[in-house]
């Protein structure tokens, strides 16, 4: 399907970096752009020839007019280019999108990273905006957004849906982990990402995530490092300084149907208290791709002061402008968290972003209850 995807690639003059988890359509994206030169590196022939062969990509380059664009597709597989690109952008004045799904290799390779000369953009899973009308959030907490999945519900394929997610952590852990040599250990690796899944949306106890994971708790601190950099999910990190020093995150995977076939649960509906963490994910990521993709200047992390929690404090360059908590029941917060949140922040908006909902409704203590769309919509502004 053509989704219209929020990323405006088209508009960029300059060069870029555009990273993105596998399978959110960077090369679809990519080959609808009028470019003088496109070279995929998946080519197992062309990454070979520029392998052996990096000066070829200069001749290549200096065959083109100035400002023309060339579109490098997993540039990671070959990170020596990225010298040439700089040499180009200099003297001759070309513009560049290097794509990949990951920026971990590059940097840990000591690659040419321009030094500022292109933007680094991210390429997310659709938004529920780009889905449009067909947009479903039961389909959204079962099996995520990933364009080719979204595209195979629709046309009515669920058992096709379930493959394609089934094979994500396979081709995941063959493509990712073990082609980039990220770790020696496989199959520690398979273990601990089974058990960094079914904690989603939690907060992180590493000592017990090494524990049942049967690895040391340092090495368990660097396989969520390489989630992070390959872009399978992030840590959500407490608002309060002290809070951050007992090192208790939240860890968010990027897309709800590769964290439910990673849990092996793909089979059943999500049962409401798995909705519960489900919904919050999407909420999160739903956050994440919008601030980016209108260049919000916020930070996000949560609130916890004691026995009391807010899912999500949103920050801007003068402190926080707003909290989120995520609710898949029409229950609200407890009178104690809220009079302790308005404690904290007096003026701050504390909006309960419900996905069962379909009124809004003020609560005491200046607290609304939103459907959820509606929420995304106050956030975006």
């Amino acid at each position: 399907m053509n989704f219209q995807r929020q990323l405006p690639l088209d508009k960029i003059s300059g060069s870029l970096f555009l990273f993105g988890p596998r399978m959110t359509g960077k090369t679809f994206l990519l080959r609808r752009l009028k470019s003088a030169l496109f070279i995929d590196l998946l080519e197992p022939e062309t990454e070979l020839s520029f392998s052996r062969a990096p000066v070829m990509f200069w001749e290549k380059l200096k065959a083109l007019r100035r400002h023309d664009l060339v579109i490098v597709d997993e540039v990671q597989r070959v990170p020596v280019l990225l010298n040439y690109v700089q040499k180009a952008i200099e003297e001759m004045g070309l513009r560049f999108i290097l794509s990949g799904s990951s920026a971990r290799k590059l940097r840990r390779g000591s690659a040419n990273l321009l030094g500022g000369r292109a933007l680094d953009l991210r390429l997310y899973p659709l938004t529920h905006i780009e889905i449009g009308k067909d947009f479903d959030l039961n389909m959204g907490l079962s099996y995520g957004t990933l364009p080719r999945v979204v595209t195979t519900f629709i046309e009515g394929n669920e058992d096709d849906v379930r493959r394609q997610l089934k094979a994500y952590g396979t081709i995941y852990i063959k493509e990712e982990v073990q082609a980039e040599a990220l770790t020696r250990n496989v199959s520690a690796f398979q273990r601990f990402l089974s058990v960094a899944a079914q904690m989603n949306a939690q907060t992180i106890e590493f000592a017990s995530v090494a524990r049942d994971s049967s690895v040391p708790m340092s090495t368990v601190k660097e396989y969520f490092s390489i989630l992070e950099d390959t872009l399978l999910g992030d840590f959500l990190w407490p608002w309060d300084r002290s809070e951050r020093k007992k090192a208790r995150p939240k860890f968010y995977f990027f897309d709800c149907g590769v964290v439910r076939s990673l849990q092996n649960r793909l089979i059943d509906p999500p049962t409401p208290q798995e909705s519960g963490f489900l919904f919050e994910t999407f909420f999160y990521n739903e956050l994440k791709r919008l601030r980016d993709y209108h260049e919000k200047p916020y930070e996000l992390s949560f609130w916890r002061e004691g026995k009391h929690e807010i899912d999500i404090l949103v920050t801007g360059p003068r402190g926080p402008v707003m909290a989120f908590e995520c609710k898949t029941t029409l229950e609200t917060l407890s009178d104690d968290t809220r009079v302790a949140f308005r404690r904290r922040f007096p003026k701050v908006p504390l909006l309960i972003a419900s996905s069962k909902d379909p009124h809004s409704r003020k609560l005491e203590h200046d607290i609304s209850v939103l459907p959820w769309r509606q929420a995304l919509q106050v956030f975006v502004g």
